[in-house]
């Protein structure tokens, strides 16, 4: 046995609880009275039973559950045989003070308590059933808080390492991207600082603030529409640059959504995708169109295209690289309440939808 199953805990008494047990205790007591009195009595002294049986219950109540509570304390199970050995002493001792009690109350003579006439004896069985009943009661809803405790305890766990992979798919993604960001902008400005130095530092100063972007949003575990945009803006800036006018874009995040707080890195894989498969491939190039709005309490972002689309022959499985990170990060945090969507454009082009729910402390001011 281990020595804190005996030992009682430095706490304050749960008198609370004694009284949230008294309830049941209460209610126990009144069924055994209609149980002396309709089965045993023959429909007799239904009040002089049940003031028996509140006497002797009472007293079996205050010792099993107060020294329980005293001892082992309120969220532990006790050891089963202190505990077996303290509802046998404790219904004894109930029996002979209730029936001695109940005596006094009623102003009338009773059996001596410790005789061994048939009823005292039927008495006292009963009242050792009826506490073995109530411990099993008190026993189940002490199991119950306790798994349910530790269910609690394990979605939690569940919860964190979740969280953590989520983080761990972040960062991989993040690694995925930001070198090959780096690397492909550092190329197109050595290549330009000899023959168009204006345009190379016009590329530098775009690089820096999409750096100066990424570092204040993406390693958080939660940015605003705002930061997001600002990432885009500057994203785009630096692709513009490199691609030229064959790269039009428009930004459009209405006022009241500026704040809201959204994951990090959600709209980057999906810009990147649209250039990369849609309007680079496209001779001619293209529009994007990234756009924040709501919908009854939903969040939607969109990043339109009219580039060659979801099917044509260039598209390659590295599309759908960031689109299943998005997912895989969304249904963690929002479960069926979210989606991700791609979306035909006609007469050209695809659209990434992303809906998940909209904050509480945010309402829906636009449609």
């Amino acid at each position: 046995m281990h020595p804190t199953d005996t030992v009682p805990r430095k706490t304050s008494f749960p008198y609370r609880r004694l009284l949230g047990d008294a309830r049941y205790a209460l209610l126990l007591n009144v069924l055994c009275a209609l149980f002396i009195t309709f089965v045993l009595s023959g429909g007799q002294s239904f009040w002089l039973n049940l003031l028996a049986s509140m006497c002797i219950g009472g007293i079996a109540f205050l010792l099993i559950d107060g020294i329980r509570l005293a001892w082992w304390g309120e969220g532990r199970r006790p050891p089963r045989l202190p505990f077996t050995a303290l509802i046998i002493v404790s219904a004894a001792v109930a029996q002979v003070g209730g029936t001695m009690l109940f005596g006094w109350l009623a102003n009338i003579d009773v059996p001596a308590p410790v005789s061994m006439s048939s009823r005292n004896v039927g008495m006292t069985v009963f009242t050792l059933a009826a506490a073995g009943a109530a411990i099993l009661f008190f026993g189940s809803r002490e199991k119950i808080a306790r798994l349910q405790m530790e269910a609690a305890q394990e979605k939690a766990r569940a919860e964190s390492v979740a969280r953590q992979a989520m983080q761990a798919q972040l960062q991989l993604l993040q690694a995925q991207i930001e070198p090959h960001m780096l690397f492909n902008t550092l190329a197109n400005l050595q290549g330009l600082i000899s023959f168009d130095p204006e345009r190379a530092q016009l590329l530098l100063d775009q690089l820096i603030q999409y750096l100066r972007a990424t570092l204040s949003s993406s390693r958080a575990d939660s940015t605003t529409l705002e930061q997001e945009f600002s990432l885009m803006q500057a994203y785009l800036g630096l692709m513009s640059i490199r691609m030229g006018a064959r790269l039009r874009f428009t930004l459009d995040l209405p006022e009241a959504l500026r704040q809201v707080k959204v994951p990090p890195m959600l709209l980057q894989p999906l810009v990147e995708n649209a250039i990369q498969h849609g309007l680079e491939p496209k001779i001619e190039g293209g529009h994007i169109h990234v756009q924040a709005s709501t919908d009854t309490g939903v969040l939607i972002l969109t990043v339109s295209d009219d580039g060659l689309g979801l099917d044509h022959p260039g598209q390659t499985k590295g599309t759908h690289l960031g689109v299943a990170n998005i997912r895989e990060r969304l249904r963690g945090m929002h479960g069926d309440a979210a989606s991700l969507s791609l979306i035909a454009n006609h007469p050209a082009g695809a659209t990434a939808r992303l809906t998940f729910p909209l904050p509480s402390t945010i309402t829906s001011p636009l449609a």
